[in-house]
């Protein structure tokens, strides 16, 4: 239902003309999005043997979609002639005229897409709510998962990491256009995260049984900051080195915002699983972001000469500390409380 909700919403958003009606109708679809992704957590999670073993496999189907429709619809809906080419992302044309113009048919097809998701979603597995739970109030008994320390310096560390992370997708796309990549490439130039995060999906698993769960968040929060690092120093780099330096972002998101699904489904208790997922997806997939953009334009704003022009330098050097102070606070002071492991 949240889906097909979804799809109808996005569907009308391609048609609107006005400011204040586009912004109305995004923020609503976000908020008939986002639960979905707590409930396909929560899912996976119920229906998995080893979740730390087989939850990244099924996460990484999401990489592959996000890489699907940032190549193919570019491929078949902005460029014409396409061919090969040695730099990312390997694959290019002939932009159409006025190819800005077209991207509303993203938000069409978008539509399209939530209604056959929402189709699909009839024949995922019966996962009927537990009826012999005993928390009635299973939603305010997973805000008691602040007890543990372990639980509370987590929250701390992906609100600031989701800050960062949100600002990625806020400032990417213009910042590689500065950099001369066309509006068409810059889709799959970005897709050059997802390939890697399938890598570091795939041995995820294995990494979390031998190293942790503390080293491996560690090594995804590093990322961030080696990313941001490589893009404030871009005017001493080729520009295909800061374009491989997306790979980068495989380490990002599966190291740590993987790593951080599975933590909290194992430190919750069964009864309230599917409501500690909901509760730190209101934090990261809620509250980061909103601190994101404003912290974006308020970054870009200081950064902002008196003729107009955008020095990214300092831009993302901030993020970039932002990252490495979070990787050192977190490393420091996090200790793994899950009931199998404490």
């Amino acid at each position: 239902m949240l889906l097909f909700t979804g799809g109808i919403i996005i569907w009308c958003i391609a048609y609107q003309k006005s400011y204040s009606a586009w912004l109305i109708l995004s923020i609503l679809y976000s908020v008939v999005y986002m639960p979905t992704l707590a409930l396909s957590n929560s899912m996976a999670f119920a229906h998995l043997e080893d979740q730390k073993r087989d939850f990244p496999m099924v996460r990484v189907w999401g990489t592959l979609g996000w890489i699907a429709a940032s190549w193919v619809f570019p491929m078949i809906w902005l460029q014409t002639g396409l061919h090969l080419q040695w730099m990312p992302p390997f694959v290019v044309g002939d932009e159409v005229p006025q190819v800005t113009a077209r991207l509303v048919d993203a938000l069409k097809f978008s539509g399209l897409m939530s209604f056959g998701y929402a189709a699909f979603c009839l024949f995922l597995p019966t996962t009927p709510p537990k009826r012999d739970a005993r928390e009635p109030l299973a939603f305010a008994k997973a805000f008691a998962l602040f007890r543990w320390p372990s639980f509370t310096l987590l929250v701390v560390a992906s609100l600031a990491v989701s800050v960062i992370h949100q600002i990625y997708f806020l400032q990417t796309a213009p910042f590689l256009s500065s950099l001369g990549i066309r509006d068409s490439d810059i889709g799959p130039v970005m897709t050059i995260g997802q390939f890697a995060e399938i890598a570091v999906m795939a041995i995820l698993g294995r990494m979390l049984v031998s190293l942790g769960f503390r080293k491996i968040m560690v090594v995804g929060i590093l990322a961030y900051f080696a990313r941001y690092a490589v893009f404030g120093s871009s005017e001493m780099l080729p520009v295909w080195a800061v374009v491989s330096s997306q790979a980068l972002h495989g380490f990002c998101y599966a190291c740590f915002f993987a790593g951080s699904y599975i933590y909290v489904d194992r430190l919750a208790e069964e009864d309230v699983r599917h409501s500690a997922q909901t509760v730190y997806g209101i934090i990261i997939l809620g509250g980061g972001p909103i601190l994101g953009g404003w912290l974006s334009g308020w970054l870009q704003k200081a950064c902002t000469s008196d003729v107009g022009v955008f020095n990214y330098s300092p831009f993302w050097y901030t993020c970039a500390v932002i990252g490495l102070v979070t990787a050192i606070v977190f490393g420091v002071f996090f200790r793994d409380q899950t009931a199998k492991e404490a």
